[in-house]
Formats: structure tokens, C-alpha cells, sequence
């Protein structure tokens, strides 16, 4: 394939925003992108932190998906359209959304437009902690199949059957107007390529397997005798959803002449399934068997491929899901993660920038504009300086020990009610120490992750990170090379999810024959490479001790 032949365009739908690429498919450059911020989700509609409801308007997605595409294409060289070939997508999940029979959602719907329940549950919502407790306990006593063998043995809130049932049991109206139900990453290629019917539309393996129950041994999503025991609502909604599944690699269907119009493209572009983020990220970090994939931002999503084991597979316990063709088709694809990293900072930044953002407010001698200066100024600071005083803090000095559960624990073993901790306090316990603390609480957090694959016999040869956090904080990335003591190297690609999504985009367009091999051609290598300080490895190991067992004691004595 020659330079400037052929292009694709990867999609990464994020928590705050979309973000389109249009990349070379000869080599993987880069040549155009743009980021469209969700307008309604920026103005925190429909959600209700303290209560960890989080909920998204399709309309932010609409607009989000044809302003960065068209936004890309203006920034691209002239004549880059017609040559664009495939367009493949990846959005956040366990993300769902309620629909009707044409598969619209219902917040597109007439008497819906407002409703937080007619709309994509994002995955950071907990508000379904309750339904995923019943859905452990009925797959745990009730007699038949554990339909949570395959996700690690324990179900959690972030994921499908339990926000659903929240939102059945929550709003009588949705639950008599909702035939079926999709996830944000099925949805978007079903609307491009006008296959939006339910029971028609093409249904990501990543999704179903990591977070519907969804497996071929048992043709498909849990039986309806399950669902209907954890709750009579769940009754035939089964076979309104779907029991085929398909892996990236697959096409959804070639873009409608009406979306070729609104994007500016034309109707041989070919669009595939989706997958979720972190996957396609997997994809793009060019994963490969027993490399751990960190995608660190908000959250952490960790990701590992094996070959398909020959005698059955081994079932890693308090993992989001093991799904083979969910990152890579015909390998087993293995899913862990974090419920807050980054979040964790912008919560200590946040607690920090209240007394500037509030008092400032009362101070009638300085006008608004100097105002707003400060506190933009001192919020883009703030972390980025926090940073560089705690890295001169010795591990020795601080007393400060930190468990990082502050929006619950996704692996290992879910649990969305636990609630972090701060010890180890005292009167020399600055912003900077405690700044440390928590960073080192998410570094332990990542071992206990990697602990959990290795104790359960999943080789781990090296680790691999993309995203936010990895490019821009030199000091969060040691401390986790120190604390997990193995080098982490750094993905070069900016946009590491979105490239994945470009070399789905590639292999769907027939431009490579398996995804591997797009991964070769387009990969971007990596940057950097933080290796291990053997002294602070050492040092970490015992604090590692402290810190698990601050968890037990808060697991079994602070549980509400």
C-alpha cells in the first residue's frame, strides 16, 4: 500500500468529549483530527454526582460524531474524503441506552427529551448497586448455571442487566415504552449504516462478553429463566436483544447516502462494530500475548490477550471478564481496571480549589475578570505543581497511607460500595504528602491488579500505558513502575484509542487482511520508558503490606 492511497477515520467516544482522527492507512500518520465537547454533559445535565447517577443525551453524541468528523476533514489536505475507505468507532462502557422498536432512543423520542432515564447510563454510573448485589446472589444460590463465571464471578453496577433493572424498577413510563436496549458503542454504527433495528443491528462482542454475561456456550446472553428470577421485569427481553455477537474485524454495513451527506464523506465507506475504548486501545498500544495494556485517564481499564487455551479455559476470579475476540479476534481477551485514578486527583484538586474559587467570589475589591484569571491560573497549576513537590518528598518521610476506593472498586472482585480512606495523618500532613499518599494508593491499586492475574496464572512480561496520565505526569508514572517494580513503556500515539479504532477502520475496509497486521503497519511505537528504581521497589513492598491490609479492615468494617 502506497503513502496517500488510503485513509480511515478512527472515532473515541470519551466521558467529556469525542474525538475524531483521520489517519494514513499506509503507515498510521496522523493527518487531521479534532475534539467536540459534550455541550449538555459539560453543563452537568441529567447527572447527579452525589447520588453517582451520570447520564448522556444521544444528542451530545449526534453532534459530537458530525462536528469532529467534518472538523477533521477541514484540518485534512484537499481531496482526503474521497479517500477515506473505513470509519470504525469505540465509546466508554458498560454505557446502555433504552429504545424503541426502530431502535431510536427514547430521549429522542416525543415526551423523553428530558428524561435522565431515556438516556446512555454512562459507566461511571453507580446508581445500580442494589440490582447487581441481587444479580450476584440469584447467579451464586440459584441452582442452574453461574452466569458470572466468565466476568470474574462477581457482577458489577458499572455494567449492563444491572442499570437496566435500575431503570426499569426507577420509571414506569421508560419501562413501558423501552422494547430494547443497546450500548453507546452498538448504536453509532447501527445509525451510520441505518441498521438500527434491535433485532438486526450488529452487537460487539467486547461489549456483550465483558459485560452482558454474553457466551457461546450457552448460545448467547443468560438464559430467561435467570433473568426472570433475579427480577419478573427482566422476563422475554432476552430475545429483544440479541445472541450473535461480532468481534472488531467485522463490517456493520457501509455509511447511508444520508450520513455520507452530513459527514462529508461518501457511501464506500465501510463501518464497523464498535468496541469499547480501552479495547481498541489495546488495539492501538499494539498489544500483544501477556503485555498488560494500562489505559490510564479517569479510570484505569487493563487489558490482556492469550491465545485461545487448548484444553479449556482457566477462570480468573474478580475480573471484569475474559472474551475471546474481545480485543484482538481469536485471542482470549482479559479485562480489569480502576474506578478512579485521575478521578482521584480532580477530587483532591477540586477539595483544594473550593476556598479559591469561593471566597474569592465574596472579594469585592478585585473584579471578576482578575478573578476568573486566578482561578484559571491557579487550577492548571495545581496539580502540575503538587507533582513537584511530592516527588522530592522522600518514601521514607511519609506516614501517609491511602486506600483508593473513592468511586468504589471495579478489580480485583467488584465492589461499587466500598469508599476510600486517608491514615497515617498528623500535624506535618501538607498538600503535597497527602497529594503523594494518593497517587501511591492508585500505584497499589494497579499491583493488586497484577497481582490477581499473576496469583491466577496469567504471565505478565511487560506493561504498556496510553492515555492522559501517561503522557503528562512523569511523577504518577514512576511511582507506579516503582510500586508495580516492571518498566512501563509509554504508547508514542497521542490518541492511542483512536488509532485502534483507525486499524479496526483499516481491517474492515479490507486494506489488511487481520487486525494484527494493520497493528504492524500502523503502529506508532513508544516514547518513553520508565523503568523501575530498584530502592524505592523495595521500600514500596512494605508499604504495599500496609495498604492491604488498611483494605481488608475497611472492607470488613466500613462497607455501607
Amino acid at each position: 500500500m502506497r503513502k496517500n492511497e488510503h485513509y480511515v477515520i478512527g472515532v473515541d467516544y470519551g466521558t467529556d468529549s469525542v474525538r475524531t482522527i483521520i489517519v494514513d492507512a499506509a503507515d498510521g500518520e496522523q493527518i487531521g483530527t479534532d475534539v467536540f465537547y459534550y455541550p449538555r454533559w459539560k453543563d452537568g445535565l441529567y447527572c447527579d454526582p452525589p447520588n453517582n447517577q451520570f447520564r448522556q443525551h444521544p444528542l451530545d453524541y449526534i453532534e459530537g460524531l458530525e462536528a469532529s468528523i467534518r472538523g477533521a476533514l477541514a484540518k485534512s489536505p484537499a481531496g482526503t474524503a474521497a479517500k477515506i475507505k473505513g470509519l470504525a468507532v469505540d465509546t466508554t462502557g458498560s454505557t446502555p441506552c433504552a429504545v424503541d422498536k426502530a431502535g431510536t432512543p427514547l430521549a429522542l423520542t416525543p415526551g423523553f427529551e428530558e428524561n435522565p432515564n431515556a438516556m446512555f447510563v454512562l459507566w461511571k454510573d453507580h446508581t445500580a448497586v442494589k440490582e447487581a448485589e441481587e444479580i450476584n446472589t440469584v447467579a451464586h444460590t440459584w441452582g442452574g448455571e453461574d452466569f458470572t463465571k466468565y466476568v470474574g464471578g462477581i457482577y458489577s453496577s458499572e455494567w449492563f442487566w444491572a442499570k437496566i433493572l435500575h431503570v426499569l424498577r426507577s420509571d414506569d413510563a421508560v419501562r413501558r415504552a423501552a422494547f430494547s436496549w443497546v450500548e453507546h458503542c452498538d448504536w453509532i454504527p447501527a445509525l451510520l449504516t441505518g441498521k438500527t433495528d434491535p433485532l438486526i443491528m450488529k452487537r460487539s462482542r467486547t461489549a456483550a462478553g465483558h459485560k452482558a454475561m454474553w457466551h457461546s456456550s450457552w448460545d448467547g446472553l443468560p438464559s430467561d429463566e435467570f433473568l426472570a428470577t433475579i427480577d419478573p421485569l427482566l422476563t422475554g427481553l432476552r430475545v429483544r436483544l440479541f445472541a450473535e455477537t461480532c468481534t472488531g474485524d467485522v463490517a456493520a454495513g457501509a455509511l447511508t447516502a444520508e450520513w455520507a451527506k452530513r459527514l462529508g464523506l461518501t457511501t464506500d465507506v465501510m463501518v464497523g462494530v464498535g468496541a469499547f475504548d480501552a479495547h481498541f486501545g489495546g488495539v492501538g498500544a499494539e498489544i500483544e500475548p501477556h503485555m498488560l495494556v494500562k489505559v490510564m485517564g479517569t479510570s484505569t481499564c487493563d487489558m490482556i490477550i492469550t491465545d485461545m487455551p487448548a484444553g479449556g479455559e482457566h477462570l480468573v476470579k474478580g475480573i471484569c471478564g475474559q472474551v475471546d475476540g474481545s480485543i484482538i479476534p481469536g485471542k482470549l481477551g482479559m479485562e480489569a481496571g480502576q474506578s478512579a485514578f485521575g478521578d482521584i486527583y480532580a477530587w483532591f484538586k477540586k477539595l483544594l480549589m473550593w476556598p479559591v474559587e469561593h471566597l474569592l467570589a465574596g472579594m469585592n475589591k478585585v473584579d471578576d475578570k482578575v478573578k476568573q484569571l486566578l482561578i484559571d491560573e491557579i487550577g492548571d497549576t495545581i496539580i502540575p505543581e503538587l507533582s513537584r513537590e511530592a516527588a522530592k518528598i522522600s518514601i521514607d518521610e511519609s506516614s501517609i497511607v491511602a486506600v483508593d476506593w473513592m468511586n468504589g472498586r471495579r478489580t480485583p472482585d467488584a465492589n461499587q460500595a466500598l469508599k476510600g480512606g486517608i491514615t497515617g495523618l498528623n500535624l506535618g500532613s501538607d498538600a503535597p504528602r497527602l497529594f503523594r499518599g494518593l497517587v501511591e494508593a492508585t500505584a497499589f491499586g494497579a499491583k493488586k491488579i497484577v497481582d490477581r492475574f499473576v496469583e491466577e496464572g496469567v504471565a505478565i512480561n511487560g506493561v504498556i500505558a496510553i492515555g492522559g496520565i501517561a503522557k503528562k505526569s512523569p511523577f504518577v508514572m514512576q511511582v507506579t513502575a516503582d510500586v508495580l517494580d516492571m518498566p512501563i513503556k509509554v504508547a508514542a500515539s497521542e490518541q492511542a484509542c483512536a488509532l485502534g479504532s483507525a486499524m479496526a477502520a483499516a481491517t474492515v475496509a479490507g486494506l489488511y487482511p487481520a487486525m494484527e497486521d494493520a497493528q504492524r503497519a500502523m503502529g506508532s511505537g513508544f516514547e518513553k520508558v520508565y523503568e523501575p528504581i530498584a530502592e524505592n521497589a523495595a521500600k514500596y513492598k512494605a508499604i504495599y503490606a500496609k495498604y492491604s491490609r488498611l483494605c481488608d479492615f475497611i472492607e470488613k468494617e466500613f462497607t455501607f
